[in-house]
């Protein structure tokens, strides 16, 4: 198990907050891009997907062969009020709990990343695999991000 991937995990519970630095209320629910989620959307789906992701590592880390629900991503936009939360709390808590993951991630010995859970949609994935999916989820939704603050005119920095 490479543990810098727990290091860049941890890191990136920065990244929501940075992303949204500087924009008005209006512009984090903006749609820069026709039939696209606001910013406002996608940070907040980042911090729902990111507290189901932390159920999934510790169901593989304590329960190994447990079932990983999926969910509609799109449903949970739709229903959950997204446009009515708060985005700044929403980055707190995301960073908040990649702390404590990490924390726990950190303390496990190499040979319980090969653990895993069953997705109910893509099969098997072990602790190692979950850890890196959720890397790799925060910087495929942050260039949309990039790409909608360049169409608000608020590149990010």
């Amino acid at each position: 198990m490479d543990r810098t991937l727990i290091d860049r995990y941890e890191a990136d519970g920065e990244l929501p907050a940075k992303a949204i630095a500087g924009l008005t209320r209006d512009e984090l629910l903006a749609h820069p891009i026709s039939g696209t989620w606001s910013v406002q959307e996608v940070v907040m789906h980042l911090m729902d997907s990111d507290l189901v992701g932390t159920d999934r590592i510790k169901r593989v880390i304590a329960e190994p062969g447990s079932t990983l629900l999926a969910y509609d991503e799109n449903k949970w936009v739709k229903h959950l009020g997204y446009d009515h939360a708060d985005a700044k709390t929403a980055c707190e808590v995301f960073r908040l709990n990649r702390k404590m993951t990490a924390a726990i991630l950190r303390r496990l010995p190499d040979e319980t990343f090969r653990q895993s859970g069953n997705h109910t949609e893509r099969g098997v994935e072990s602790l190692e695999m979950l850890v890196r999916d959720y890397i790799e989820h925060v910087q495929h939704h942050l260039k949309f991000v990039r790409e909608k603050r360049f169409k608000l005119g608020k590149p990010m920095a």
